[in-house]
């Protein structure tokens, strides 16, 4: 998700060649789990419960905004629960059915409590019925020519609002979509499509359509969304498009409103170079197709699982940019595939989108823009009131949209950039994808992350997420240096800030000496209030020059005496 809050980062769109290790995954990756299937973990919001699938029908009004619904949950008892809480906000009750018999159930204002005490074993279904006008979640608008539109809208835990559930990312099901709209409204969802259908025409009724997606990968409800709107499709192509779980080329296309058509394809024209290029790093695309939608999101992109929404306004201007379409498209992996299980470690899903954004970067606009790119994100960091009061873990906030910061974004990302540089680009991604493949379709916390990084590199890191994760602020770096002409070596002296204490780090130094030749070596920088380090090189002569930190791997600033 790219929020409408956190700062716009410039993009180039050069191509020299691309630095970027990219270990390719595709010939050798082996889908071990069943398809659809979910890791068992803990599910701290609803304990002893876990929603295995979703059967959503929708009738969507001619005008106006009063839906009637019902949901087919499958649901598992983990532990011995003898109530089923479901979050439903506001809309009426009309039944609930508990193996297809009906059950007495008690309503509040934000959930349905249902009994239990009829069912025998684990396994169980649940049918509620229920309809009104949603206040959020599901946004429906009728626009300046008079369109009615309809767009499911909800993170975090806005889906509540018009689709019974468990809504907490902890808990992840898959979805069969049922949606009877209007002949003129082009519906569109997670997954697969499996049926588009003209209904019967009824005597004093408006034609109407049967439109069915199935998405066969668990997901969380945040990511559970429609599309109903007079949108038009346009196919991408398999030209240079990535692999898929479902499809050795993953299907991608944009829907628009029809007089935004010749806009296309735009800024897409990059989607399946970045597909390619996540699908190279990590794994195959996780979901049956990735669709790009004009929307009503409130954010500037949101990731839903297969089906991307980006805000209207963005295509209006005809201002949406690539870099935007990677976050979201990087967010198919983390975030969706991989979700985080509490909502303080979202970092895991905007952090790691973010860093992709600027390896898209990377590859296409070579070492020099992402560099460029990663000095601006840390200005932005060094400037951010949140990130010098606040970790990114940050277990205290219970404001969940002002977790969609600067620290869950751009420090997150810068994080994985000082992993990486840290580790080395192989132990890096063979830690991403380990991470990603013990994970996917199912939920983490970073420190699952961490082991998988540590598993990759032979080295304990329990540190430096613990420094850059569960605290707040960055490096303040005061350095000096001076020529020993006996040794003909350089002498460092890194002096840390008390603001927000020292931190460990390594530190990459580029010497020019006398003649204009050009060198480097990395000393480590320990966690201490000031530190002497003779530089690994030999140097005949005073240096000309002594730069510190010459390719921005340390989130900090530096100051030289």
């Amino acid at each position: 998700m790219t929020s409408s809050s956190t700062p716009a980062l410039p993009h180039r769109g050069a191509r020299p060649a691309a630095r970027i290790v990219a270990f390719s995954v595709l010939s050798c990756l082996t889908l071990t789990a069943p398809a659809g299937a979910q890791v068992a973990g803990p599910h701290p919001y609803r304990p002893g419960v876990d929603v295995l699938d979703y059967a959503i029908t929708l009738d969507l009004p001619d005008r106006g905004a009063s839906i009637d619904g019902r949901a087919v949950l499958a649901v598992r008892r983990t532990a011995p629960v003898d109530t089923l809480v479901l979050d439903l906000v506001s809309l009426r009750v009309d039944s609930v059915l508990v193996n297809g018999q009906p059950v007495p159930f008690a309503r509040t204002d934000s959930v349905i409590r249902i009994p239990l005490w009829r069912v025998v074993g684990d396994s169980f279904s649940v049918a509620v019925r229920y309809g009104g006008e949603p206040k959020d979640g599901l946004i429906i608008r009728t626009d300046s020519t008079g369109r009615w539109t309809g767009f499911g809208d909800n993170w975090p835990n806005r889906a509540r609002n018009w689709i019974p559930g468990v809504d907490h990312p902890s808990d992840k099901a898959t979805v069969t979509w049922t949606v009877r709209a209007p002949i003129g409204r082009k519906v569109v969802a997670n997954g697969e499509l499996a049926e588009e259908t003209p209904l019967p025409t009824q005597a004093g009724s408006s034609p109407r359509t049967v439109t069915r997606w199935r998405e066969a990968r668990p997901i969380p409800m945040y990511l559970m969304v429609i599309a109903a709107a007079p949108l038009v499709y346009y196919d991408l192509g398999r030209e240079g498009c990535g692999a898929g779980e479902f499809d050795a080329c993953v299907r991608q296309s944009v829907y628009v409103y029809p007089e935004l058509r010749d806009y296309l394809p735009g800024p897409f024209a990059q989607a399946a170079g970045m597909v390619r290029l996540f699908s190279e790093l990590i794994a195959p695309f996780p979901y049956e197709k990735l669709a790009h939608l004009q929307s009503s999101t409130r954010y500037g992109g949101m990731e839903n699982a297969g089906a991307i929404f980006y805000s209207d306004a963005a295509f209006r201007r005809r201002s949406l940019r690539p870099g935007l379409i990677a976050h979201e498209t990087a967010h198919q992996w983390f975030g969706d595939a991989v979700t985080e299980r509490e909502w303080s470690h979202v970092w895991l899903s905007e952090g790691f989108a973010t860093y992709f954004e600027k390896l898209w970067i990377e590859r296409t606009g070579g070492d020099s823009a992402f560099r460029a790119e990663l000095r601006r994100v840390r200005e932005q960091i060094i400037k951010a009131p949140e990130v010098a009061s606040r970790p990114v873990i940050d277990t205290a906030q219970t404001d969940l949209m002002k977790l969609l910061n600067t620290n869950s974004y751009q420090k997150g990302g810068w994080t994985l950039h000082m992993l990486r540089a840290l580790v080395g680009d192989s132990a890096f991604f063979r830690g991403l994808r380990s991470y990603y493949l013990a994970n996917r379709h199912s939920t983490a916390l970073t420190d699952d992350l961490r082991r998988a990084v540590e598993g990759s590199s032979g080295r304990p890191l329990g540190w430096f997420f613990d420094q850059w994760l569960r605290r707040p602020g960055f490096a303040e770096v005061t350095t000096s240096w001076r020529y020993d002409a006996e040794q003909r070596r350089i002498v460092a002296t890194i002096a840390q800030g008390a603001r927000f204490g020292a931190y460990r780090f390594p530190l990459t130094v580029s010497v020019t000496d006398g003649t204009g030749r050009e060198r480097r070596a990395t000393i480590d920088v320990p966690a201490s209030a000031s530190s002497t380090i003779v530089i690994p090189l030999e140097v005949d002569g005073t240096p000309r020059t002594v730069t510190f930190d010459p390719d921005a791997r340390v989130l900090g600033t530096f100051v030289t005496r």
